[in-house]
């Protein structure tokens, strides 16, 4: 064989490897959506799962929930409060008609779940009447006290600001940010705020179908 012949085998020897790891990649990639489009649309996915920790709440009909226990479906996590004035209620508004355009396939893979950040004011009835406003399958979360909140906040990298709960009609300042967490309890991501609804709305069910 002449050095040119090696030369082509060679070149031809290493495109062939080029082209079966790509194909492989998208092979392996199937079903899993253009990273582009969900990155567009707010969705930003850890490149590693990561673990929730073992803090128990209280819903809104009074149950206790451990928070790295929400499993079966992909859930939503929202961190605000029933007396926000603005950000809350918009974002909830978004949620209930983002839910509302998704096939009904997807919408059976997904919760959303308030986690509340004013502990002192949301008890379950306040969290239960609220709620339902928007959408009466949402959950509502109540910690035990703040220190417990700012574990959950923490491990999933969603910053509030605790209040002053001494000054009357106090508020509190919190990330309009989304955690997103999988079926299997582990938090897979985040959904940037402001919300895109025709995007969400589009990208979730990709997401959804995600393992």
């Amino acid at each position: 064989m002449t050095r040119t012949q090696k030369t082509v085998f060679i070149l031809v020897a290493v495109i062939a490897l080029i082209l079966g790891l790509t194909v492989n990649k998208v092979l392996s990639g199937k079903g899993q959506g253009d990273p582009t489009a969900l990155i567009d649309a707010g969705i930003i996915l850890l490149p590693q799962s990561r673990n929730l920790p073992d803090v128990t709440m209280t819903d809104q009909d009074g149950k206790a929930v451990t928070v790295n226990e929400l499993k079966g479906k992909w859930s939503l996590l929202f961190f605000g409060y029933t007396f926000c004035p603005d950000i809350c209620p918009t974002t909830l508004a978004q949620l209930r008609q983002i839910k509302s355009e998704l096939p009904k396939d997807a919408v059976d893979k997904l919760q959303i779940v308030l986690v509340s950040v004013d502990p002192n004011r949301d008890n379950p009835k306040q969290l239960k009447q609220y709620l339902g406003y928007f959408d009466p399958q949402f959950i509502g979360l109540t910690p035990k006290s703040v220190e417990e909140l700012q574990k959950v906040a923490n491990a999933v990298s969603i910053p509030f600001i605790p209040a002053d709960t001494s000054k009357p009609n106090y508020t509190v300042d919190h990330s309009g940010n989304l955690a997103v967490i999988g079926p299997d309890g582990t938090q897979r991501g985040f959904i940037r705020a402001p919300l895109n609804n025709a995007k969400l709305v589009a990208q979730l069910p990709v997401m959804l179908n995600r393992q």
